[in-house]
């Protein structure tokens, strides 16, 4: 029965894009020169694995790539060759190749051959420069002197070896396929039939095999079942060195081991590929979620059981029971959204790799320090928090971050420093962009929004204010469009993704100290939590992360401006007002008149708003679904949820009901 391995494609490329942020972390944290020996295994283990892997599940052009790449890892492993600057820059770009190569095999397209030639090309180079050092062992002297004419092997299989998948019959085969085969079997292990266990190998063979075949070659053949075999090959050696003789292999098993046993080693270059169809739980994750369910069945029996012989004196059962269902209901809500939670290292991990690279093309000196990568926040923005934080980094590196001679000019050490945390506050999570560079010059952006008409003239802002421009569509105050930035697009982009996703981002900046960006963004994208208020007959849900405070006004505060609507005053600011009847066209809102009403004070992008309604009900923990999937966009609002009752309500869309009330 032949066994379809596409199956398994799935697991093999998450598997094999997990080992290749292994390989990228560990060449990030290289020493040049004697590197520590257990972090190239790391990273030789992790390259290896994706090897091996590649070429069980057919996709020869990955390992056959892998395999010059392990080849000068092995090389480093062994101490036969120093780990230079060089060396590590040609292992980052064979990184960035092959994951460009499992991409093209995912997706099943074709991959780029001139960048795959011309990297192999750079690693042949390096290996061939002959700036190994010497101590090559005996196998290596007989390949390089083309004096082999074949291999001595000892095979013999651990009897549970075919248990585990490995057919030593393929492996004898795949042999014989190199050159020609002279096969002896070893049958004195065999037992009697009746003793005999059908999925055991009781068989061991001596094979000669000859032919010019590197030992490379051969370790490939074998390399599933090192540790499943008593395995031994011996070169033979061609008679112009004389009789006939075989050299000792020193044949130490490959170190072949897991992906996901490398990544727990190295729990910081976890990352997340965006899309990512799984994730991987911890099993204690899963106990409690087996806990609550368990639970949950207990309390449904219990009601089950009252209902079948219900009665009055059964009531305060019925009620406490109804409770419990309720607390282990949340608590089972609890544990579920806790799966989704993941560590923000897998955002994180990224960048060291970015601020190595770009600052080096940019002629700087910057270290990077990261901090709360522990901090778990939500799968889903995990993934598409990624790009808006990749720019704000970038950022930092460009325009905050000097040079080396203008960062002593101004006093300060020349290497600057990026600083990344995370951290829970207030049912948020919050991220830090810190930097020490040059900050935020306020005259040279006011005089930019000026020169643009994004301000009039003459305008007096604060400095938050002035900050706040740089999220202007089109703004940007660099002298030259380089490959970084210059084309004013960007931070327009991260506020509104940002924004998108419930979160805000605010800028904080001394002139000639540095910048910081904050970034809040709800724990979560599934469950809300919300006020419900009413308008007429509808039911809207508030986010309570937008909210400031409710209000009941009196008429000396309001105001009317011309051309530009109603406004209130509240603690010496005049806030605009928006009625939600007129924004969604709902004729029988019960409250006409501001003063029999009531308003909620929301704020998005730092500009507040007051939202009238007619009343306010329940606060309350939503279930978010989407609008746009199960009908279409609707303009102002964000989402959907199901009430208790059944009924359907619509989740505000604060910064876009913002932008909808200019227009009405």
């Amino acid at each position: 029965m032949s066994v379809d391995l596409a199956q398994f494609h799935q697991v093999f490329f998450e598997e094999s894009f997990e080992g290749l942020d292994i390989m990228e972390s560990g060449l990030m944290g290289l020493d040049l020169g004697d590197a520590d020996n257990e972090e190239i295994n790391t990273i030789f283990r992790a390259a290896h694995s994706i090897k091996g892997g590649s070429g069980t599940f057919g996709f020869k052009e990955i390992a056959d790539f892998t395999h010059v790449l392990e080849t000068l890892l092995d090389e480093m492993r062994d101490g036969r060759r120093q780990v230079t600057r060089e060396a590590v820059d040609a292992l980052l770009h064979s990184v960035d190749v092959l994951r460009m190569m499992m991409d093209s095999a995912k997706d099943d397209t074709d991959s780029d051959k001139d960048q795959i030639q011309k990297q192999l090309k750079e690693l042949e180079g390096i290996l061939g420069s002959g700036s190994a050092t010497t101590g090559m062992s005996a196998p290596d002297q007989v390949a390089s002197s083309g004096g082999a004419t074949g291999w001595n092997i000892r095979f013999i299989p651990e009897p549970d070896m075919m248990v585990t998948g490995n057919d030593p019959l393929k492996i004898i085969r795949e042999l014989a396929e190199l050159g020609e085969i002279e096969v002896q079997t070893h049958t004195e292990k065999l037992p009697n039939l009746a003793e005999l266990n059908p999925e055991d190998c009781y068989l061991g063979w001596d094979i000669r095999l000859t032919g010019d075949i590197a030992e490379d070659v051969l370790k490939d053949i074998f390399l599933w079942v090192e540790d499943e075999c008593e395995l031994s090959m011996q070169p033979i050696l061609a008679a112009v060195t004389g009789s006939p003789t075989t050299t000792e292999v020193n044949n130490q098993p490959a170190m072949v081991e897991p992906v996901q046993e490398a990544v727990n080693k190295n729990a910081e270059a976890k990352k997340a590929a965006a899309g990512s169809s799984s994730i991987r739980v911890g099993i204690d994750k899963i106990d409690d979620l087996i806990n609550m369910v368990g639970e949950l069945v207990i309390t449904q029996s219990m009601l089950s059981l009252l209902g079948e012989e219900f009665s009055i004196e059964k009531l305060e059962k019925l009620q406490d029971g109804l409770v419990q269902l309720e607390r282990h209901t949340r608590e089972l809500q609890e544990s579920v959204m806790l799966i989704r939670m993941l560590p923000i290292s897998f955002s994180f991990s990224r960048f060291p790799r970015l601020v190595r690279d770009l600052s080096a093309n940019l002629g700087k000196k910057i270290e990077l320090v990261m901090s709360g990568e522990n901090t778990e926040i939500d799968k889903t923005l995990i993934e598409k928090i990624g790009d808006p934080l990749v720019h704000l980094v970038r950022n930092s590196i460009d325009h905050g971050i000097e040079k080396p001679e203008d960062r002593i000019k101004a006093g300060k050490p020349e290497t600057g420093t990026i600083k990344l945390n995370a951290f829970h506050k207030g049912g948020n999570i919050v991220i830090e962009i810190v930097d020490d560079g040059k900050g935020i010059d306020p005259t040279a952006v006011l005089n930019k929004a000026i020169e643009k008409g994004l301000v009039p003239a003459g305008a007096n802002l604060t400095n938050q204010q002035i900050n706040d421009l740089i999220f202007q569509p089109g703004f940007s105050t660099a002298k030259e469009i380089t490959d970084v930035s210059g084309r004013g697009v960007g931070m327009d982009v991260v506020r509104k993704n940002i924004t998108s996703l419930g979160g805000a981002v605010e800028i904080q900046s001394t002139f000639g100290k540095g910048s910081v960006f904050t970034i809040r963004l709800p724990l979560t994208l599934a469950i809300l939590d919300g006020q419900t208020v009413i308008v007429g007959d509808e039911i809207y849900i508030i986010p309570l992360v937008s909210i400031v405070e409710s209000i009941q006004i009196k008429s000396e505060i309001i105001n009317k401006v011309a051309g530009k609507g109603e406004t209130f005053k509240l603690r010496d600011e005049y806030i605009p007002i928006v009625r939600l009847s007129s924004v969604f066209g709902i004729p029988n809102a019960k409250a006409k008149k501001l003063e029999d009403g009531l308003l909620v004070v929301v704020e998005a992008d730092r500009k507040p708003c007051g939202l009238f309604v007619d009343d306010l009900l329940s606060q309350q923990q939503v279930v978010i679904k989407s609008l746009e999937q199960n009908y279409q966009r609707v303009d102002g609002v964000s989402g959907a949820t199901i009430l208790g009752d059944g009924s359907v309500a619509l989740i505000l869309d604060i910064p876009g009901l913002l932008r909808m009330s200019v227009r009405h």
